[in-house]
């Protein structure tokens, strides 16, 4: 019996392999997850009621592309927090979790070979969300990986590669505000990106499911900037959650959005292989859409954790305070045996940055950090935060 190659070298995913590193040890305290970025803020109080007075329609099946209902008021959202009209039944599409449309978007928007008859390139920062990785592999495209270090803002300059590795680029992945630094590519980064897109013909995914989550200034948004700039309607596909925004990770709620041609190519494929949300859940969907209130309340929770942990790691060297997203991108000497100290004397358990990064001409961006999560409860997270400095920067 034969099996596929094309993923055996794919390293271990981050989580298995972080308990592959620390599950034979004892902990040295009592246990803090401050790992995955799942988010611990109430989620609005009406979510079960609405899931109630809905329950009849999970006797129904879903549209596949969202309910007329959940796309009409995703515009209106896009429209008001970006200035951007779009034609919902054109322009968006309803996701089941951004994951599978990251994924999936790949598939269905870039070409097996460009137009020169070469191997497509897809361009992704390192570090990053691993899924970029998985689907370029999935195409058959060739990864290529810019480090996002503080020497650039923790953003990648894409701008830096051959015109011979960016005329064969057919998607450049990016993640406002990023995962793991927390870094906001401003209007400015967006627009020389999409220029440099629109000079080598290649589309960005732009991966905003932080975009709620920030210290003062909202995070501008890729299709904005390309809105403001006349950039062709198919150049940038973005893609948004409620799982950060309105603490739901477990709704599996998403959407993509971009120009009608690319909507119609990932609608066509999914109507194939997706997995449509629950007619009940697109009801949540729709109202969470509608509703500022609660992101609102969430937000300023975050913006209470970004000072608590501004105030904790005060002076430590190389600390960089978080414009967004709820991570600390933590500066050691090595991650994994940063995190192995910090399990086995005091029972907090933290990411090693090389699992969420690659090895490119014997680098790798990650090693010398730890990824921390703000996501518990603010006395809670405090301490946990505490006993990160005890442990490693005094």
């Amino acid at each position: 019996m034969t099996f596929p190659e094309r993923y055996s070298s794919l390293p271990e995913y981050a989580f298995p392999r972080l308990r592959s590193l620390l599950d034979a040890h004892q902990p040295g305290g009592e246990v803090m997850h401050m790992t995955i970025g799942e988010p611990k803020h109430p989620f609005p109080e009406w979510v079960t009621q609405v899931i109630a007075d809905h329950t009849e329609e999970f006797g129904l099946y879903p549209p596949n592309d969202g309910s007329p209902e959940l796309l009409a008021v995703i515009a209106g959202w896009l429209e008001r927090r970006y200035g951007v009209r779009l034609d919902p039944t054109r322009q968006i599409m309803a996701l089941n979790g951004t994951r599978e449309g990251l994924f999936n978007t790949l598939i269905a928007l870039c070409p097996e070979m460009t137009a020169r008859g070469e191997r497509p390139v897809v361009l992704i920062p390192n570090p990053f969300y691993q899924v970029y990785a998985v689907a370029a592999v999935t195409v058959g495209a060739e990864p290529v990986f810019l480090p996002a270090t503080a020497e650039n803002g923790f953003l990648p300059d894409y701008s830096q590669l051959s015109p011979d590795v960016l005329n064969r680029t057919e998607v450049a992945y990016i993640c406002s505000p990023s995962n793991p630094q927390g870094a906001v590519a401003d209007r400015d980064y967006w627009a020389s990106l999409i220029a440099l897109a629109e000079k080598h013909d290649f589309k960005i995914f732009a991966d905003e499911c932080y975009s709620e989550i920030y210290r003062d200034t909202p995070p501008p948004g890729a299709l904005e900037v390309a809105s403001e700039g006349g950039a062709d309607p198919e150049r940038v596909v973005a893609f948004h959650s409620l799982s950060k925004r309105s603490n739901l990770p477990g709704l599996r709620s998403g959407f993509v959005a971009g120009g009608p041609e690319s909507i119609r190519r990932v609608r066509q494929l999914r109507a194939y292989a997706g997995a449509p949300l629950p007619l009940p859940l697109q009801r949540v969907a729709e109202r969470a859409w509608a509703d500022e209130v609660h992101v609102a309340a969430s937000r300023k929770l975050y913006q209470e954790k970004y000072a608590l942990a501004d105030k904790v790691f005060e002076g430590v060297e190389g600390y960089n305070a978080p414009n967004a997203g709820f991570f600390l991108w933590l500066p050691v000497k090595d991650g994994e045996k940063a995190a192995m100290k910090l399990w086995t004397e005091t029972g907090v358990r933290v990411l090693p940055g090389a699992y969420l990064s690659r090895d490119v001409n014997g680098k790798n961006p990650g090693k010398g950090y730890i990824r921390v999560a703000l996501v518990a409860p603010k006395q809670e997270m405090q301490h946990g935060l505490e006993k990160i400095r005890d442990c490693l920067f005094k």
